[in-house]
């Protein structure tokens, strides 16, 4: 490259190996690299030469000062490469992905380093499309998603959320916006395992709805027949609807949030089982506590609640949490009957999450067999050497 073509250059410190980066490792941390002068005023967005300390090119990356990811591998290939054609190139491979999986046209399209766009989430929603860009590169290149969007699939409408955790920890913005389009006025309908789900894409948490869960509710639709069925932190129905679909009685939906629970009766009422559903606004151990209080007993009850530990400081607090949940929660189950428990925290591992729900379980004199693990699912890539990829986890206990 002529020197005007050169990247600037960050450097790893002496003591710090490549291999973790020559293995396919996608981030670089502050403390990892010579931090002088030059570096440190590079500015958030920047593409830069990552080296090793004697030299050598590892990767292209993108630098954030303001975050303790200081930088994030692109490309492991030296060759420049214009912005809007590396993204359309991985948004289409992307698209075809999910397609050669997905008939109907719902679910996450663009799972961030797992497919090759860092800090960058997308979800379709039919013929409209929310993205959450949480990384300076995907603030920076939201003109070039949108294009690729545009080119690959011709939507109705773009928004980007940007209520989200991790651009706070980037140094970005809170503000939402419509990039093209139009913004639908009402929920939209999402079919989903049978069942229909409304999504607000306008006020909803995150995009709007939870497809992560999708093979989870799955397999608990399969099992369901004939069962009541208890869903705490249940957001817009997600278990109770799948629940039902697959024949249960009556399933009961519990969350703090009144709009989610409205969203979850309206899903229930265009699915065909109005009557079946009924709702509690509270929060969840709360309802569970009163609930216990009231001799209340369930075929099968799931808990799906919010990161309890998103991030390895609150580890230790989180994981008690996830003990007190299982523990209040299985006495809520009958003779025989089934518990499901749910983590999307990526900072507890499924071994850490299963061993305090396991305790939660014995504390509350409750036998227990593990019958079935779940992930999410296919639109939600892992990337192999980032275990913040693979951040839900979901078991089904026999008690």
């Amino acid at each position: 490259m002529s020197g005007e073509d050169k990247h600037s250059i960050i450097r790893l410190k002496p003591k710090v190996s490549p291999d973790k980066i020559l293995a396919g490792f996608p981030w670089v941390y502050d403390n990892e690299l010579v931090l002088d002068r030059r570096t440190k005023q590079l500015t958030s967005g920047k593409i830069v030469e990552l080296q090793d300390s004697a030299r050598n090119f590892l990767a292209t990356a993108v630098v954030n000062p303001k975050s303790k990811i200081f930088a994030r591998v692109i490309t492991k290939t030296a060759n420049k490469i214009g912005g809007s054609e590396l993204v359309f190139k991985r948004i289409s491979a992307a698209k075809a992905l999910r397609e050669g999986i997905f008939t109907d046209p719902y679910y996450r399209l663009i799972n961030s380093e797992a497919d090759q766009m860092p800090g960058t989430i997308i979800d379709r929603f039919g013929d409209f499309f929310v993205i959450q860009p949480n990384s300076v590169w995907a603030e920076n290149n939201l003109d070039n998603i949108t294009d690729a969007l545009l080119e690959l699939f011709n939507p109705e409408g773009i928004i980007k959320n940007a209520n989200s955790r991790a651009r706070t920890l980037e140094g970005l913005d809170d503000c939402s916006l419509l990039i093209h389009g139009s913004v639908p006025t009402t929920p939209l309908q999402v079919p989903m395992n049978g069942a229909i789900y409304m999504a607000d894409l306008n006020y909803g948490q995150k995009t709007g709805l939870f497809y992560d869960q999708r093979l989870n509710q799955a397999f608990l639709s399969s099992i369901s027949k004939n069962k009541t069925v208890l869903d705490v932190f249940s957001h817009v129905g997600g278990f109770a609807l799948a629940a039902l679909v697959g024949g249960a009685v009556e399933a009961t939906a519990v969350d703090a949030s009144q709009a989610a629970l409205e969203l979850a009766e309206q899903g229930a009422e265009v699915s065909g089982f109005k009557s079946a559903l009924s709702i509690i606004k509270d929060d969840g151990f709360n309802a569970l506590k009163c609930l216990r209080n009231e001799g209340k007993k369930f075929d099968i009850v799931i808990c799906d609640p919010p990161a309890f530990a998103p991030s390895r400081q609150a580890l230790s607090s989180g994981l008690r949490a996830y003990e007190r949940l299982a523990r209040i929660s299985a006495g809520l189950v009958e003779e025989g009957g089934i518990l499901v428990l749910c983590s999307c925290s990526h900072a507890a591992s499924l071994s850490k999450f299963r061993g305090s729900c396991i305790r939660g379980i014995n504390s509350a004199g409750r036998k227990s067999s593990i019958i079935f693990t779940g992930f999410a699912g296919p639109d939600h890539p892992v990337h192999p050497m980032l275990s913040e990829n693979g951040y839900l986890k979901s078991l089904f206990f026999s008690l």
